[in-house]
């Protein structure tokens, strides 16, 4: 999927900072999870009622210290990115507006490719209905890719 996964490389890259920060804390609350069920595992041996009584103080402490899943804010990226653009875009709803966003061609020859790489059943000569197929494809595959567009399906 070329223009996708251009369209992709061009609003990740510039969260991949925030994906590292999560990826930190969900390795630091895993490593606090291991240490604390090595610890009392290691330190309860003597009986049966204690291992039991443990065990399920281990299940929720590993239930209770479970790091929240982020997702990657594009709306706030994508915004920082028009406010620096020299032209009004309205990149939530117009395909080529966010094509142009990104400095992604936006020509109807790219976009036919778009739609093609979409799997876009429609009509191409009817650019309308392709372009506004394409921006909630676009922004569903944002999605998929853990991106937090939800409030534009609302």
């Amino acid at each position: 999927m070329g223009i996708l996964n251009n369209i992709f490389s061009k609003i990740f890259p510039n969260a991949q900072a925030a994906v590292g920060h999560a990826k930190d804390a969900v390795k630091e609350q895993v490593d606090k999870i291991t240490d604390t069920v090595k610890d009392k595992t290691s330190d309860n041996t003597s009986s049966n009622n204690t291992n039991n009584s443990n065990s399920d103080q281990n299940q929720q402490n590993t239930s209770d210290n479970k790091a929240p899943i982020s997702e990657i804010d594009v709306m706030s990226i994508l915004d920082n990115l028009a406010k620096k653009f020299p032209e009004k875009l309205n990149w939530k709803t117009s395909i080529v507006d966010l094509l142009k966003l990104l400095g992604i061609d936006s020509s109807l020859d790219a976009r036919k490719k778009l739609a093609t790489e979409l799997n876009y059943t429609g009509s191409t000569d009817d650019t309308a209905s392709m372009n506004s197929w394409l921006i909630k494809e676009v922004m569903k595959k944002i999605a998929e890719k853990g991106g937090n567009v939800s409030h534009l399906f609302s």
